[in-house]
């Protein structure tokens, strides 16, 4: 599962990009400022905001070490903050003067490049800040870069839908169309992946665009064997242009944020779908996950940060839908049912279970009648929990064998959405199930027990649309 924690609504205007170091989250925004607050309670350092630029902040990213931050902006300056007092360290002009858009540091911190909306390319010198190379993209606006993990290499994208390669002397090793209307993001990977045939090992590269998909593209670079981009697929599943995408420290999640409002979490070796967020009322514009924890901060035009927290057993390990089943059938042995009774705090009926060897065949198939003649269970509340938590496992164990994204899923009836709607609570029900839930004079949250501020129920046309076009897919 994944939980929104926290909302940060500091700016003003919208929020075009956001950052994790190991300690902090930097946000950006249309209001010409940078924020940061710390990771242990999201509270906003004393520092913060970080005042210079003079018009929209695009785009700010850590150092890896996480000691400085740097900004871009329209104003045509990259601005190099110290993070522990906020002290500006270096203002670098553009050559150009022309708006910058994107900003990044290499992996070993020594070269800082920037992109620009005339299409130009800088890279800095991290430690003198003076200006080390410097080039161009044939047609459009540099909007994306991203650093190859091994830091030889970096990838611009412009608004032409161009895939550019450099290496670490600025030469342009290849170019590639890889968004018709436009590129809008590009991410590496840091975990490689290898090649059983030759045992080399390559990187896998995110690219996100207008004509609302994301591409993952295979890249490699050796001296022996030059440079190598390969395009491998497409991710599906949203239903307007892209604006952000971003692995996970692992490599095993890959997040997309959209026109379409939504979030969208992959498992990148399934290509599934694990999540769509839907909490954002405009347009997604950016995401990123943090370095070593699971948390994943999205931003949006609607001038909040969303923060998320991933549930370590589900989403950590980004396990297939075939790896998530198989923990949920009668695979199950008699010490997994012992574990899964202490999870669910019966643990005091864990004897009982094991002296009558139950696994999970068994589990599955308990009823009122055999908890209470077999078992010997007598009291009534024991019994009855038991067999709802055991529903739970079935519900569960259905959503995942029909394939059903657990957020298309009512948390109340525990079927398919067909009319989704957006609670005050902040998650989403099927319209008729949360009506009745409120006419029973049920003024809780079904899910955070709390009191519901209101009971008015927004449609959630979003998530209409994501279930709509996943039943399509189902279909062909």
């Amino acid at each position: 599962m994944v939980k929104l924690i926290h909302t940060l609504a500091d700016h003003g205007d919208d929020v075009n990009c956001c950052a994790f170091s190991s300690s902090l989250l930097a946000t950006c925004s249309l209001d010409k400022t940078i924020r940061l607050y710390s990771l242990n309670d999201f509270t906003e350092l004393p520092h913060s905001p970080l005042k210079f630029h003079t018009y929209a902040v695009h785009c700010c990213c850590f150092s890896p070490s996480g000691q400085i931050l740097a900004s871009c902006s329209t104003d045509g300056t990259t601005v190099l903050w110290s993070t522990q007092n906020g002290q500006t360290l270096a203002v670098m002009e553009q050559p150009s003067g022309s708006p910058v858009r994107v900003c990044r540091f290499s992996p070993d911190s020594t070269c800082l490049a920037s992109g620009a909306a005339d299409g130009t390319v800088v890279l800095w010198n991290a430690q003198s800040y003076k200006l080390h190379r410097c080039g161009s993209v044939k047609d459009g606006s540099l909007v994306a870069c991203a650093f190859s993990p091994s830091g030889n290499l970096f990838v611009t994208g412009s608004s032409c839908g161009d895939l550019t390669v450099w290496d670490d002397k600025m030469r342009c090793l290849h170019s590639e169309k890889a968004h018709d209307l436009g590129i809008t993001c590009c991410d590496f990977s840091s975990q490689p992946v290898s090649d059983g045939e030759r045992g080399l090992q390559f990187f896998r590269l995110a690219s996100s665009g207008q004509d609302c998909q994301v591409k993952i593209w295979i890249v490699s670079f050796t001296h022996v064997l030059g440079f190598e981009l390969k395009y491998k697929s497409t991710l599906s599943g949203h239903s307007a242009p892209v604006l952000a995408c971003a692995f996970s420290h692992d490599g095993q999640m890959l997040v997309s944020g959209s026109v379409d409002k939504s979030v969208i979490i992959y498992d990148t070796n399934t290509h599934n779908v694990l999540h769509t967020l839907t909490q954002h009322t405009r347009y997604v514009t950016t995401c990123a996950f943090a370095p070593s924890v699971l948390l994943l901060a999205t931003g949006s035009m609607d001038k909040t940060v969303n923060i998320w927290q991933f549930d370590l057993e589900t989403l950590g390990q980004a396990r297939s839908t075939e790896d998530q089943l198989k923990q949920f059938t009668e695979d199950w042995s008699e010490e997994d049912v012992s574990m899964w009774l202490c999870a669910q705090g019966l643990k005091d009926l864990v004897s009982i279970f094991k002296m009558n060897n139950i696994d999970g065949k068994e589990l599955l198939n308990l009823t009122k009648e055999s908890l209470a003649d077999d078992l010997k269970i007598e009291s009534l509340g024991l019994r009855s929990k038991v067999l709802r938590k055991i529903e739970e496992l079935r519900n569960k164990m259905n959503s995942l064998s029909s394939g059903i994204p657990d957020e298309f899923i009512c948390p109340i009836t525990r079927e398919l959405m067909t009319d989704p709607v957006i609670a005050s609570d902040g998650y989403s029900y099927e319209k008729e199930a949360m009506e009745n839930w409120i006419s029973k004079k049920k003024r809780t949250s079904p899910m955070t027990n709390l009191v519901l501020p209101s009971v008015v129920l927004t449609p959630n046309r979003t998530l209409k649309m994501a279930i709509n076009r996943w039943l399509e897919t189902q279909q062909k």
